[in-house]
């Protein structure tokens, strides 16, 4: 059976030995699957097409969106349709077109992960994707059993396994949804069945950073205030570094110009 597996069902029951059980997993040789060398590339290339698809439906509803203003407008003139019918025409136009931006920015995101997946293809001898993704789960799920298991780590941070606080109740929502994703990417797995776990891990360790975020604000380590300032900060001088790149490139631009220039009475 699956380590994590086994420790997720075991974990009500005994915790202590479920957080052994799923460190060990991490550490065990993983065995060969009949995922493939190529399974993150195959999900990868269906996620683009599946965007690509989703970028076409969204520029049709554009037309027909902006197709029914022109509709409403001639009808506003001939005085069948009210200002409020144009006004909401108009705005559901502007909704479709945000839609539409969105979808062409995932497809670009798709392709950029295509590349990447592409690149990615292991050797023979290396781990398959899929056990590179059970890895990666397994890493988050010893993370979490870390605050279950050490006292310390209770007593310091007790909302991180407080299941009223919202982030918790998140992450154990994500969490289970990553195992149903893991116990449907077994045997021969498709490139749908790889893309769905692999997207329910990244959920997973989105929800886990946030829980362990908002338990740390909760302890006093830190603030969303705080956070928020750091991220403008943090901005503002990305900002400035890119400033000075930019005048600096400039610079020697002109100074090589300058140099380039012919000089009085040189042939």
């Amino acid at each position: 059976m699956d380590p994590l597996l086994l420790a997720v069902e075991l974990w009500w029951i005994a915790p202590v030995a479920a957080g052994g059980v799923a460190a060990g997993a991490v550490g065990l040789r993983r065995r060969s699957t009949r995922s493939g060398r190529r399974l993150e590339y195959d999900a990868a290339r269906h996620d683009l097409k599946a965007a690509r698809q989703a970028a076409v439906e969204r520029r049709m509803a554009v037309k027909l969106a902006r197709a029914d203003v022109v509709r409403i407008s001639a009808e506003r003139s001939a005085r069948r349709a009210t200002q409020e019918q144009v006004a909401g025409a108009k705005r559901m136009l502007r909704a479709k077109e945000n839609d539409a931006k969105a979808a062409a920015a995932d497809v670009r995101a798709k392709q950029v992960r295509l590349n990447a997946a592409r690149a990615a293809i292991p050797a023979a001898s290396a781990p398959r994707p899929l056990e590179r993704l059970q890895a990666q789960h397994e890493a988050i799920v010893v993370r979490w059993m870390n605050y279950e298991t050490d006292a310390g780590l209770q007593i310091a941070y007790p909302a991180m396994t407080d299941v009223r606080q919202p982030a918790t109740a998140a992450y154990l929502r994500a969490a289970a949804r990553a195992v149903e994703m893991r116990r449907a990417a077994t045997g021969r797995v498709s490139a749908e069945d790889f893309a769905a776990y692999r997207d329910a891990v990244a959920d997973l360790e989105r929800a886990f950073e946030a829980a362990e975020h908002a338990a740390r604000v909760q302890a006093g380590e830190t603030t969303s205030a705080s956070s928020s300032w750091q991220d403008a900060a943090h901005d503002v001088f990305s900002r400035s570094a890119e400033a000075i790149d930019r005048a600096a490139g400039a610079a020697a631009s002109a100074i090589a110009a300058w140099n380039e220039r012919k000089r009085p009475g040189k042939q």
